[in-house]
C-alpha cells in the first residue's frame, strides 16, 4: 500500500492511525505525503476570502510536483497494489487517480466538504461547488472510507456500495497517556479541546461555566481557538473556574487531557452534530476521562454506557452533569473505567481498520 497525499498526522492524526493500524494487521505500507500546511478552518476560510485562493492553488501545485516525483519514485521496483489518500484529499484522490490508475484508490474522505461548509456558515455557489467537489471526490474512488452510518448514507446512490466505515478511533499515544495520575481531591477537572466550531458548541460550555459559579469545585480547561472562541468567552461572564490556553502540541496534547477526570464531547445542534462521533471523544476515553457528549445515535452507539449524554445544546444539563459528577465520586470512577475499557476494545487502530482491511481482502480475491 501506498499511503500518499498531502495530510497532516500532527493536526489531523486520522492518516496515522489507519496507516499504524494496518501495519499492525502486516500490511506493507510505504507513506509518502506532502502537507500543505492548511488546518480545516484555514480552508474553510480560503472559501470565505476567495482572494485567496491563487495562494492557496500554488500551493497545492507545488505539493503534488513533489508528491508526483517522490511518488512514482516510491514505487518504481513495485507498484502499489493500494493507495490511500489521507484526510482532507478532496483534490489529491483526482490527482491519484490520474497517477496510478491501476492501484485501488482509497480515498479517507470521513466526511463531505460541502456538509463542513455548510456547518460553518458557508452556503450560496460555495456550497455547489463543495458539493461538485465532493461528487468528484467519490466518482475518483474505488473506496470511500467514512466515520459513521449516516455519513456514508449521504453517499450518492449510484456510488454507495464503494462506501466503507471505520470509526475515528485514537492514536496509541493517546492510550499510553492514560497512566498520568489524576487528584481525587474535592476538585473535578474538565478539559474541552477543538476549533470552537459550531458542530463543536462551545458555546454552550461556556453557558455552562457561567451556570457553575455555585460549583466552585468545578475547573474547566478550554483549550484551543477559532471560530466561536469569542462567543464562549463571552458565554461564561468571566468564570473564574475557566482556564483558557491556546492549542497544544500534538505530542504534548495526550497527557494534559489525561490529566484531567472529564473530557467534553460536542454539543452542537447542527444536522452535522447528529451523524459524526468526533476525534475528542476517542481521544478522551483512549486516556482514560469520563466522557460527557450530546445525545445522538452515532455516538450512543459508539459508546453505549460509557459516557454520560446530555440533549445537544442544554447548557443547563450540561452544567447539571458536571455537578453530578463533582458531588459523586463513584460514578465518575465508573464512566473513567468504562470509557477506557471501550476504548481498548474497539478504539485502538488495529481495531477500528478492521472493516477496511475485510474490504480490501474481499476485493482482492
Amino acid at each position: 500500500m501506498l499511503a500518499w497525499g498531502t495530510y497532516d498526522t500532527r493536526t489531523h492524526p486520522r492518516a496515522g492511525i489507519l496507516i499504524e493500524g494496518l501495519r499492525a494487521h502486516g500490511v506493507e505500507v510505504v507513506e509518502v505525503r506532502r502537507s500543505l500546511g492548511l488546518s480545516t478552518a484555514e480552508r474553510v476560510r480560503l472559501l470565505q476570502q476567495p482572494w485567496r485562493l491563487p495562494g492557496l492553488l500554488l500551493r497545492l501545485l507545488r505539493s503534488w510536483h513533489w508528491l508526483a516525483r517522490h511518488g512514482r519514485r516510491a514505487v518504481r521496483t513495485q507498484p502499489p497494489d493500494v493507495v490511500l489518500v489521507g484526510y482532507l484529499g478532496h483534490f489529491d484522490v483526482l490527482l491519484a487517480r490520474l497517477l496510478f490508475s491501476r492501484a485501488t484508490i482509497v480515498h479517507d474522505m470521513l466526511i463531505f466538504a460541502a456538509d463542513t461548509a455548510k456547518d460553518r456558515g458557508v452556503g450560496g455557489l460555495k456550497q455547489l461547488l463543495l458539493s461538485g467537489l465532493d461528487r468528484l471526490a467519490v466518482a475518483a474512488s474505488d473506496v470511500v472510507v467514512l466515520d459513521t452510518d449516516e455519513h456514508a448514507a449521504m453517499m450518492p446512490p449510484r456510488h454507495r456500495a464503494r462506501g466503507c466505515v471505520v470509526p475515528v478511533g485514537a492514536p496509541t499515544a493517546w492510550l499510553r497517556a492514560r497512566a498520568v495520575a489524576v487528584s481525587d481531591g474535592d476538585i473535578l477537572d474538565v478539559v474541552f479541546f477543538g476549533l470552537f466550531t459550531p458542530l463543536q458548541g462551545a458555546v454552550t460550555i461556556g453557558e455552562a461555566a457561567g451556570m457553575l459559579l455555585d460549583e466552585p469545585g468545578v475547573r474547566i480547561t478550554m483549550i484551543g481557538a477559532g471560530q466561536d472562541l469569542a462567543a464562549t468567552r463571552a458565554a461564561a461572564v468571566g468564570s473564574a473556574a475557566v482556564r483558557w490556553l491556546p492549542w497544544v502540541d500534538s505530542d504534548e496534547l495526550p497527557r494534559l487531557v489525561a490529566a484531567h477526570h472529564v473530557c467534553l464531547g460536542i454539543f452542537g445542534t447542527g444536522d452535522k452534530g447528529r451523524r459524526v462521533v468526533p476525534n475528542k471523544v476517542f481521544q478522551g476515553a483512549a486516556a482514560g476521562c469520563a466522557l460527557v457528549t450530546s445525545d445522538t445515535p452515532p455516538q450512543r452507539r459508539a459508546l453505549g454506557e460509557a459516557a454520560y449524554f446530555v440533549p445537544a445544546g442544554d447548557a443547563a444539563a450540561l452544567a447539571g452533569a458536571l455537578r453530578t459528577l463533582h458531588r459523586d465520586r463513584v460514578r465518575l470512577a465508573e464512566l473513567r473505567l468504562a470509557a477506557a475499557s471501550v476504548a481498548d476494545r474497539r478504539f485502538s487502530p488495529p481495531v477500528v481498520v478492521e472493516p477496511l482491511l475485510a474490504r480490501l481482502t474481499t476485493s482482492s480475491r
